[in-house]
């Protein structure tokens, strides 16, 4: 928790790791731990588990728990560790979100709950009772609409915002940049926010973000964190021209549906044992994993 005192110290290339599986489906915590351990080693600037890219609406509560334990011990303090503990269930949040807590994360991302269609109303509220329970914990909104069919307003942001000293910042993971504009003129420029759209994440900078939690930090998470540095130095070319060379990799992230081309990527590399994704997502299909491969020969300035 040694960044939960500060939000604002949690910044730059935040990769949400997938979750790996063992080729039965069961939960892989050593391929998960050794994952952290060479996100690390690439200098990535925080931690995420728990958000799209990790499968969670494929797992009990309990494995949730039992990937971010294994997060919170690799990371240990080094780097900020976000969590994500949202999830379609009131209940279930409130748990996953007082186990990120006794667990040291730093902040909790929480997602807008999923598949109800909750009014501005109704989200208010929502997110109202998650920071009521934990005062003492950073919340970040998770903002998704292509997952969870839900677009939290800036205006219900704002207004959550005022009424809670502990809502700190968002996720926001919508291709309509100008939201991302509303959000910050309306909460606040000190309001913190991280881009989940890869290609948003540069742009971002530019209009006050902080960061960004992106998932083709899976696959070059070195290339991700040196485009933070390199803006935030002033050296905005350099941050352009890996912006420009990740290109491939985020159109190989969406081949087929995230995180699957992904971990397969990973397995073949050997960082993985195994490329599993749970059901109903699929592993690549042949025509996918030569596609993969075409966007994998492109990305070798970023990949190496």
């Amino acid at each position: 928790m040694k960044f939960r005192s500060d939000p604002a110290t949690i910044r730059g290339s935040i990769a949400p790791v997938v979750t790996p599986f063992t080729a039965g489906g069961e939960l892989d915590v050593d391929s998960l731990r050794a994952l952290v351990r060479w996100q690390l080693d690439q200098g990535s600037h925080g931690i995420s588990t728990g958000g799209s890219t990790g499968e969670p609406g494929a797992q009990s509560a309990e494995e949730r728990i039992a990937a971010m334990t294994a997060v919170a011990e690799e990371t240990a303090d080094r780097v900020p560790f976000l969590p994500g503990t949202g999830s379609a269930k009131l209940d279930e949040t409130l748990r996953l979100t007082a186990e990120a807590e006794r667990l040291g994360a730093d902040a909790a991302l929480v997602i807008t709950p999923y598949y109800a269609r909750p009014t501005q109303e109704a989200l208010f509220r929502w997110y109202a009772t998650v920071a009521g329970e934990f005062p003492g914990l950073p919340i970040v909104i998770y903002n998704v609409p292509s997952r969870t069919a839900v677009d939290i307003a800036p205006e219900t942001v704002a207004r959550l915002r005022r009424a809670h000293d502990n809502i700190v910042g968002i996720k926001e993971t919508t291709k309509d940049f100008e939201h991302f504009s509303k959000v910050l003129h309306l909460c606040g420029r000190d309001f913190l926010m991280w881009s989940g759209i890869e290609l948003l994440c540069l742009p971002l900078l530019a209009i006050g973000g902080v960061g960004f939690v992106s998932a083709v930090a899976n696959l070059a998470p070195a290339a991700v964190a040196r485009m933070y540095n390199a803006y935030v130095e002033g050296d905005h070319q350099t941050a352009l021209d890996l912006h420009y060379a990740l290109h491939p990799l985020v159109d190989l992230l969406f081949v087929e549906t995230n995180p699957a081309p992904a971990k397969w990527v990973l397995e073949q590399r050997g960082l993985i044992a195994s490329g599993h994704v749970r059901p109903p997502l699929i592993t690549p299909t042949d025509a996918g994993i030569a596609r993969i491969k075409e966007l994998l020969a492109q990305s070798e300035e970023v990949t190496r």
